[in-house]
């Protein structure tokens, strides 16, 4: 191709991408977006309650495991009949090339242990690298991925549902990341037939692609990935709430408005009562009605776009000076009372730390689940060396490995706490 032509292709080409992204922001009016479908069902989110859900997918799926932030946040928004999640994924898993040890049991096995109900497929990123050459082989590879599962009743009782994920955007960290361009064009290729088959097969469809190419432009914000396409603590914190929104009910922040000088409040996710004056500030009482959010896990201002996601109080008409905010006598936050006029996110009260903890007893279910089903010495286990004196001994450990998972899975219970905790802010004095 002479380069002019060649030219007039790309500028048609990025044109064209241009006036998908339009469309796509016009229709969706909110970064927190992500397409779901059947769009026929757009009012009943993917996950219902009580369901058995297992992850499947590749390095983004398997981290998904080890971060927690979406475990939990499906837990939170699920505490009367909560939802049982196990994490099948295996990093470098693509459709067509899932790589197991000798003898390592099947799938199905798992799917059929945990009682599916529903399973959240992530995959895109490793077939992407195969560039538009690949994607005709990655159509075929969708569709023989959803025939191998439709029909089957892995909970003894109803057909299991799919959702697709798609993969992340690749994301700018300079000469780490080259061709950054057209490997974002592979990937919206590539999250483009994703979605045409979910529609096409009536499946849930999430696109993850768009909304993380869209935060990946905020070159003042943390950085969401390792090395452009791994996440790192604070991409997991994000995507997971992306996630979550796209396949559960929503579960708004709380925010709390307190006026120091009428004494008036009022909160939505919290009750608050018994407004008074405090040592030159105010003092209430907090009762949480539905969990906090999980706290980001970066010190620096998160993206501007996702502040609105953190729990918030705003304090009006304070007298001029800094005041600290104290939780059952416990200091949380300082800051000037015009920041507080603004709002002040909150991330660290008692429930808070709660939610937190909660997080960290998934992480420690999802390891005890991780020693039974996928321990490191797979050849004593499955193996030729299963006859061993060691192997021979090691099926009892994996038994008991998975009564511990199924036992701290029980024992998950993410309800807001009924106690009422103190919050009062006063004058700091230096």
């Amino acid at each position: 191709m002479e380069p002019q032509a060649h030219r007039q292709v790309i500028i048609g080409y990025l044109c064209s991408l241009i006036t998908q992204w339009r469309r796509f922001w016009r229709s969706s009016c909110t970064l927190g977006f992500v397409g779901l479908l059947p769009a026929a069902t757009a009012a009943e989110p993917a996950i219902r309650p009580g369901d058995h859900v297992a992850i499947m997918g590749n390095t983004f799926a398997d981290q998904l495991r080890v971060n927690g932030y979406l475990e939990t946040l499906l837990l939170q928004r699920s505490p009367e009949k909560r939802v049982s999640i196990r994490n099948l994924g295996w990093g470098g898993d693509m459709l067509s090339a899932r790589d197991r040890p000798t003898n390592f049991p099947a799938e199905e096995a798992a799917l059929i242990e945990h009682q599916t109900d529903l399973i959240i497929a992530c995959f895109g990123m490793g077939e992407s690298f195969a560039g538009p050459d690949g994607l005709p082989a990655f159509r075929t590879a969708l569709e023989t991925f959803a025939a191998s599962h439709r029909g089957r009743k892995y909970n003894g009782k109803s057909e299991v549902r799919l959702v697709l994920v798609s993969p992340i955007a690749y994301e700018d960290l300079g000469a780490l990341t080259p061709e950054r361009e057209r490997r974002n064009r592979e990937l919206a290729d590539y999250t483009a037939a994703m979605e045409q088959a979910a529609s096409r097969q009536e499946l849930g469809f999430v696109n993850l692609f768009a909304p993380t190419l869209q935060l990946m432009a905020d070159s003042a914000a943390p950085k969401l990935t390792t090395n452009g396409i791994h996440l790192n603590a604070y991409g997991y914190w994000a995507v997971s709430r992306l996630l979550a929104d796209a396949v559960a009910r929503g579960l708004p922040p709380w925010a709390l408005h307190v006026d120091a000088r009428t004494r008036q409040a009022k909160g939505d996710g919290v009750a608050i009562t018994q407004v008074e004056s405090a040592a030159g500030g105010v003092g209430f009482n907090v009762k949480e009605l539905r969990p906090p959010t999980l706290a980001p896990p970066v010190k620096r201002p998160i993206h501007a776009t996702l502040r609105s996601w953190r729990d918030t109080l705003v304090v009006a008409n304070l007298a001029p000076g800094e005041y600290r905010l104290t939780i059952d006598g416990e200091t949380v936050i300082a800051a000037g009372h015009d920041h507080w006029a603004k709002g002040i996110a909150i991330d660290s009260s008692p429930e808070h730390r709660n939610a937190e903890a909660l997080r960290q007893a998934v992480n420690d279910k999802n390891q005890q689940f991780i020693y039974g089903w996928k321990a490191l010495n797979q050849v004593h286990i499955v193996g030729e060396r299963k006859s061993s004196p060691s192997g021979r001994a090691l099926p009892a450990e994996i038994i008991e490995f998975k009564r511990l998972a199924d036992q701290k899975d029980q024992a998950l219970r993410p309800g807001p706490s009924p106690l009422t905790h103190e919050w009062r802010l006063t004058p700091t004095f230096r």
